[in-house]
């Protein structure tokens, strides 16, 4: 069995691509999720990259680029080994590379595979990570990962009609800041979310193809109500 070597110091630390952020985030999402097959296999962790859900962008890598992106973080000593069996099981080791609590690993978790998010989102989606008191205790541990040196999160500008500022994580590097009062219809959609130009197409399309789905869905129930002989509009009406 592997053991991960020391650390580099987070100073140390360069930072991550895409697929690197992706792997490091699922191998601890299933860790606490599906222990019972941590450590991950290639075929599963590969999976877990290009889940559909919970997942921002999503993704559609190939074991190859997983297994190639694993190599690279070995390097790092993000990932090792964890099994002697026959067929290689990968686990993470981001919390002794960066020297951060469980409470911690856990926003940075979602952040790497949702994106950016405000503290009551985080909460939320880092629920079945830690369990978080209120919000002010999620942004308690979101102050201290900005205030470290180098600073692992950053909160972004509000964006408007934004009622609550957004955080992302810094494990990919700087994220681009708009100027004041530059806020336009791209970085709304984009940087904002720290995600590229190209992903966010990606989900806009995506956005597209569900609103599709959901007047095609519309379009079969109305068919059914004038089948039956109801009237979706006296349906409403009774609500």
């Amino acid at each position: 069995m592997n053991t991960p070597v020391d650390a580099p110091s987070p100073r140390a630390l360069r930072a991550l691509t895409p697929l690197e952020a992706r792997i490091v985030g699922v191998l601890i999402e299933k860790q606490h999720t599906v222990p019972d097959t941590y450590p991950l296999s290639l075929n599963s962790l590969a999976s877990g990259c290009n889940q559909k859900t919970a997942r921002s962008p999503v993704m559609n890598v190939s074991e190859a680029e997983v297994l190639s992106a694993i190599e690279d973080l070995k390097h790092l000593s993000l990932v090792f080994e964890g099994s002697s069996s026959r067929v290689p099981r990968f686990e993470h080791n981001l919390n002794r590379v960066l020297g951060v609590p469980g409470q911690a690993v856990a926003l940075l978790t979602v952040l790497l595979l949702r994106g950016a998010q405000t503290a009551a989102e985080l909460r939320l989606n880092s629920a079945r990570l830690h369990g978080f008191a209120d919000v002010s205790s999620v942004e308690a541990f979101l102050d201290e990962l900005a205030e470290r040196e180098p600073p692992l999160v950053v909160k972004l500008p509000r964006a408007p009609g934004e009622r609550e500022s957004r955080w992302m994580h810094l494990l990919c590097g700087e994220v681009s800041m708009p100027a004041a009062g530059s806020f336009d219809g791209e970085y709304a959609g984009s940087a904002a979310t720290g995600v590229s130009s190209a992903d966010y197409e990606s989900l806009r399309a995506e956005q597209q193809r569900l609103a599709d789905e959901v007047a095609r869905l519309q379009i079969l129930v109305q068919r059914m109500a004038s089948e039956l002989g109801m009237s979706i509009e006296k349906l409403e009406g009774e609500e």
